[in-house]
């Protein structure tokens, strides 16, 4: 049986009437659907009233900082780039650099706004997107720095060797720095607390600094190269490190919420020790001994030394607290402190707490 185009109409015009009485609970609140315009019908669509969450607020200050951060390391990477050109070699690698920048721009303009907004919250989520990004775009650069200066053996330019060393050893853990941003983690009230969590994203900057000191043995001065794939190794497991240590300690971070305990972190610490602490020294012994390099750092190799036996420490002590129970007369007064339960538990159970709340109560 064939329908008219009127009857129709007036099928759809009943379903949707029924389905916004049956909406809004027999009101009539929204739009009505036009009888004139079939086409009205999908605009008419009832809106339910929704409460709308506005979004986080962005820190400007920061989105600002880290941008003009990233893009001044860029910038001036891509000016070593260029002047190690030569002749009409120099235009070609001048214009591909500047595409280059204009393209990560454009992807940091909306990567910055991201970390801006959650950079007052617990999480850091594109805060490792955005590390990720930078580190692997510099490093590219970087590679093609070093493998110039290795065909150019003959310019012995200290400070010029040198300046590339000193311009990643200040603008990659200044960027990590600002990405924890712990001058803004609002949530974390005690002291003694964020003291301690900058104390753990310390080892993460001495520990970035060790590995470009191994990456830029590389470049600098030497009298004698190592061989190519030692060379290829290093830079390339440095590279590596440099990608993945830091986003872990943000995930790490990001994973302890807003009632972050600093004293529980212990991943990266374990991590660091097997791929920084005892990997560097095994590499900085191997170049000495085998490949006389006299230009391996003595002191770091302390210093990694000196973590190894730190770590250990810090992690037996946390296995000691974490099985550790009290026995004898302090479980009395836990067992009351169970029975009968806190005011601040009733008003839970009324209403939600807030991340302040939540944030007191931890610390």
């Amino acid at each position: 049986m064939c329908l008219s185009q009127e009857q129709r109409l007036t099928s759809v015009m009943s379903y949707w009437k029924r389905q916004s009485s049956a909406w809004w609970g027999g009101e009539e609140e929204g739009p009505r659907v036009g009888m004139g315009n079939p086409s009205n019908s999908l605009r008419a669509l009832p809106v339910p009233l929704c409460r709308m969450v506005p979004p986080p607020p962005v820190s400007k200050p920061h989105v600002c900082l880290s941008t003009v951060l990233i893009m001044t390391s860029l910038v001036l990477m891509d000016a070593y780039l260029v002047e190690q050109s030569q002749g009409s070699r120099k235009l070609g690698i001048c214009v591909m650099v500047a595409v280059g920048d204009v393209c990560f721009l454009l992807v940091l303009r909306y990567v910055a706004i991201w970390v801006g907004a959650e950079v007052k919250t617990a999480k850091r989520g594109y805060a490792m997107i955005l590390w990720f990004l930078y580190v692997f775009v510099l490093e590219i650069k970087v590679y093609f720095v070093y493998q110039n200066y290795k065909a150019d053996r003959k310019s012995l330019d200290l400070i010029a060797r040198k300046a590339p060393t000193l311009l990643l050893s200040i603008c990659i853990p200044a960027l990590y720095v600002l990405l924890v941003a712990t001058e803004h983690m609002d949530y974390v009230r005690t002291f003694k607390k964020k003291e301690d969590l900058r104390n753990r994203l310390f080892w993460v900057i001495v520990d970035m600094l060790d590995v470009l000191d191994i990456q830029a043995n590389l470049w600098e001065p030497q009298k004698k190269g190592l061989p190519l794939w030692v060379e290829g190794i290093m830079f390339f497991y440095c590279y590596i490190l440099l990608l993945v240590l830091p986003c872990v300690s943000l995930c790490e971070i990001s994973m302890q919420g807003i009632g972050i305990m600093p004293h529980r972190m212990m991943l990266y610490p374990m991590l660091s020790m097997l791929t920084v602490n005892i990997t560097t020294i095994f590499i900085r012994g191997s170049n000495m001994v085998f490949f006389r390099d006299a230009r391996v750092s003595s002191i770091f190799m302390g210093k990694n030394m000196l973590a190894i036996g730190l770590k250990v420490c810090t992690f037996v002590q946390y296995q000691r607290h974490r099985h550790h129970t009290p026995v004898g007369p302090d479980l009395a007064p836990q067992h009351s402190a169970q029975a009968q339960p806190s005011p601040g538990l009733h008003k839970s159970r009324d209403q939600p707490a807030c991340p302040e709340e939540l944030a007191r109560d931890n610390t």
